[in-house]
């Protein structure tokens, strides 16, 4: 079958271990200095390794046997000396992929801290820790915001983000070669129906704009950004 999985680039990888610590399924171990995967059957395919400080992994799409979830975690398990974990997700808890009941559109919580509920549809929402491949992002219209916006913009759960799935990034503060990258996947393998961007007026954020057309460029796609500017 074709589908997503890890290509590793041992040009560009020094060998650090941080996708080995990323991958929870245990696809990825270091050998001779260099990042390898072990066995096609343990990757997932959902990038939750794409975090390389070098760039070193990408996910494309080729063969490639079905992802085996009870071999992957025994073998890491055995890998480890431990007993086979029951991880009926799979993944890091805060990269696991999760739908929401929709927003109602109520007003602001002021109730007690034990009372908190997140008010997001989707989970994650930070671009690299979503899994390019998410159920959620099949057919959707994605929001790709600036961190600021949400602070920026009082009704933003109501009037930008009902109906939409949301993405936040900063091109300031993150690597965008590593954004570019997770963008190009999401766009080339989760089926998206449209990309929404609501970036701050500062020029800095221009470079959110730049790194959806770089990335449509890049996954071939004939989607056209929708754009919107905060003032300051």
């Amino acid at each position: 079958m074709k589908r997503p999985i890890i290509e590793i680039d041992e040009e560009k990888c020094n060998g650090c271990g941080k996708c080995v610590l990323d991958c929870a399924e245990g696809a990825l171990a270091i050998i001779d200095g260099k990042a390898k995967l072990i066995s096609d059957v343990y990757c997932d395919g959902l990038g939750a390794c794409l975090n390389c400080p070098e760039g070193a992994l990408r996910l494309v799409e080729r063969e490639a046997p079905e992802f085996d979830e009870e071999a992957a975690l025994a073998a890491k398990a055995k890998r480890e000396g431990a007993a086979t974990p029951h991880r009926p997700h799979g993944g890091c808890p805060g990269s696991m992929a999760r739908t929401f009941t929709p927003l109602t559109g109520g007003p602001a919580h002021t109730g007690a801290a034990g009372d908190l509920r997140a008010q997001v549809p989707t989970w994650p929402i930070q671009i690299r820790l979503l899994p390019p491949t998410a159920p959620f992002l099949k057919g959707a219209n994605i929001l790709l915001a600036a961190h600021c916006a949400g602070f920026a913009l009082p009704n933003l759960h109501s009037d930008w983000m009902r109906g939409r799935v949301p993405i936040i990034a900063c091109p300031k503060l993150e690597d965008n070669e590593v954004l570019v990258e997770k963008l190009t996947a999401i766009i080339k393998h989760g089926g998206i129906a449209g990309i929404t961007v609501l970036r701050m007026s500062v020029p800095c954020c221009g470079g959110l704009e730049r790194l959806v057309h770089q990335a449509i460029a890049a996954a071939g796609s004939t989607l056209t950004p929708e754009t919107h500017i905060v003032q300051l």
